[in-house]
């Protein structure tokens, strides 16, 4: 009888082996495109100098002007979109008909950061994310934005019960 014993191989079941196989070519495809890919920069490897003209042009190419946000704020087709946006989007926080709930209540005459068409419309588009209100272009773009700002307008003086005023009076 021989001491020396021969160490037995094992083979991996051909599950084993497809699956290790297909992981590696997935990384490979994975890598491929993650370098190829025209990827936004993330806010750690943005450079600033690139960035800023282009968010400084964002305005330029969708201008959006007070009366045409008034315009739209009677116009009833767009009316009924922004109004659809408002109860998709903006209910939650601020009630289905404005009177406030997490946010502030949009129907007395105060407000927190003014009440014109302007800068309801960059409220919605930038947010207040210190005040809780996140950015909300990146979801809904300028249009149903602009159309949700149409609505809000709408909204001033309606005076529905809810949340107690907050900011200063708007005359």
């Amino acid at each position: 009888m021989n001491d020396e014993t021969e160490p037995q191989v094992r083979r991996l079941p051909r599950g084993g082996i497809l699956f290790l196989l297909a992981a590696i070519v997935f990384a490979a495809v994975f890598a491929l495109v993650l370098r190829t890919a025209k990827l936004p920069p993330s806010p750690e490897t943005a450079d600033p100098a690139r960035i800023e003209p282009i968010v400084a042009a964002r305005p330029a190419a969708a201008p959006l002007s007070p009366a045409a946000l008034r315009a739209m704020a009677t116009d009833p087709a767009a009316l009924a979109a922004g109004r659809e946006v408002f109860r998709t989007t903006c209910a939650a926080c601020h009630g289905l008909a404005g009177e406030g709930i997490i946010g502030p209540n949009l129907t007395d005459r105060h407000s927190i950061h003014g009440n014109d068409p302007e800068t309801i419309l960059r409220g919605i588009r930038e947010g207040y994310v210190a005040r809780g209100m996140p950015a909300w272009d990146p979801l809904l773009g300028t249009d149903k934005a602009a159309r949700a700002a149409a609505f809000v307008l709408t909204l001033e003086g309606t005076n529905v019960p809810g949340k107690p005023p907050q900011g200063e009076i708007i005359n």
